[in-house]
């Protein structure tokens, strides 16, 4: 630094200190009381901000509370749905793998036997396991005469016939089932053209 970079730069302090050892004019003729009302207002400015932002937590943190509670009951509905699912349709596979017992079930009572006190034997039996699969909640999906439904309904094939209209099932080749509202088999059918 030069000498009057120097000089230059003890002036300025100089005259800051002055500065600040007298008050501007303006400040010293202001009377006490003004003085004290400006400051009480600073004070009440200054409390109603800190007391805004108080609020403002406070807000959040009862906003995110209530954010959480929902949250925990939506957790809470979820579970439970999906616990009701797991039990309603726990017994799937196994009903699933049981319905191939029941086609052949079916196909052995559609023949006729010499003995009839086998027949009806077998026809018990039959029903038995039926109504223990129905319990289950095991329903056969109807098919012949009602209307084509790709949901429930496998079209195999379409044929000519005047007993049915156009668009229903006219024949049904292997039953369909659901198992508590959900289709585990469609039924495979044939459609009227």
């Amino acid at each position: 630094m030069s000498n009057e970079q120097k000089e230059r730069a003890e002036n300025m302090s100089e005259d800051t200190r002055e500065a600040k050892a007298d008050p501007p004019e303006e400040m010293a003729e202001m009377p006490q009381d003004a003085e004290a009302e400006q400051n009480s207002e600073k004070t009440e400015h200054d409390a109603e901000a800190s007391e805004d932002v108080k609020k403002e937590p406070e807000e959040d943190e009862s906003s995110r509370y209530m954010r959480l509670m929902a949250d925990f009951q939506n957790y809470k509905k979820r579970v439970e749905k999906e616990k009701s699912d797991i039990y309603s349709y726990a017994n799937e596979k196994l009903a699933t793998e049981l319905l191939a017992v029941l086609d052949n079930f079916e196909r052995a009572l559609d023949h006729d036997g010499e003995d009839k006190s086998f027949q009806e034997g077998m026809e018990m039996i039959f029903k038995q396991l039926l109504d223990v699969l129905e319990k289950s909640g095991l329903k056969e999906i109807l098919a012949l005469g009602e209307e084509f439904d790709p949901n429930y309904h496998n079209a195999v094939m379409t044929e000519d016939t005047d007993k049915y209209e156009s668009g229903k099932v006219s024949g049904v080749m292997q039953k369909g089932y659901t198992l508590n509202g959900k289709v585990i088999r469609p039924s495979m059918v044939r459609v009227a053209s």
